[in-house]
């Protein structure tokens, strides 16, 4: 990334979860790891305290797509940057200060050559509707004699007594039968095992939300101890 020497001060990706593999340590020991197709990333837009935004900040794009298949004001937005093709995907970093990093500039996985743990943020799997056992892990009702085809209901939720504040209603966050999965999940202080500059992959030990080839953003762990941040 050509700003000035701050890559290592930057260490934010988008890219896609690719899959499950394995790779040995020094020590000759079975790791395995999560494939993350990484960047590059084009900064499309770079927002700082002193100007209109009022705060530091750096938006990344990701994934060139047609312009047919996207809006006007996103061509216009890319081409302000120097880049005709607009992207598909855009996040935006927070920055504790003003960064050097100039838009245009490319984001690639070199970033994280000193990182060793990092944070994924990504969607987890849908389940569709799902019952409260796998919802809720409920234990369901009694496997014996008289339980009548009731073995994986809820139970009582209460609907016919009152609630005090709440009248005769089900009482508001009871668990129920519902949709599961699809949401925002955020997986902390994951070993970054190894970065492949040539193919632009990040090797990431742990649980990686989503499916494979599901939109995720790696970042620098915030909460874990990282020689690199010092």
């Amino acid at each position: 990334m050509s700003d000035n020497g701050t890559s290592t001060l930057f260490a934010a990706i988008l890219g896609r979860k690719v899959g499950m593999t394995r790779v040995y340590d020094q020590a000759g020991t079975v790791v395995p790891v999560t494939v993350v197709q990484a960047g590059p990333c084009v900064v499309t837009q770079v927002k700082t305290q002193d100007g209109k935004d009022g705060y530091n900040a750096v938006q990344l794009g990701f994934e060139d797509v047609k312009e047919r298949r996207s809006t006007k004001p996103i061509v216009g937005h890319c081409q302000k940057t120097g880049h005709t093709t607009p992207k598909r995907f855009f996040r935006e970093v927070r920055l504790p200060a003003k960064s050097a990093i100039a838009a245009g500039s490319m984001v690639d996985v070199s970033n994280f050559e000193s990182v060793k743990w990092v944070d994924v943020i990504g969607t987890s799997k849908g389940k569709g509707f799902q019952g409260v056992m796998k919802r809720w892990n409920f234990g369901g009702q009694p496997a014996s004699h008289g339980t009548e085809r009731k073995h994986r209901s809820p139970g009582s939720i209460g609907g016919g007594q009152g609630t005090r504040g709440h009248g005769r209603a089900i009482k508001k966050g009871k668990k129920m039968a519902g949709h599961l999965g699809m949401e925002r999940i955020t997986t902390r202080n994951l070993a970054l095992v190894g970065v492949d500059k040539q193919k632009n992959l990040l090797l990431i030990r742990g649980t990686v939300p989503g499916a494979n080839g599901g939109l995720v953003f790696v970042r620098r762990a915030k909460t874990m101890a990282d020689p690199a941040a010092e």
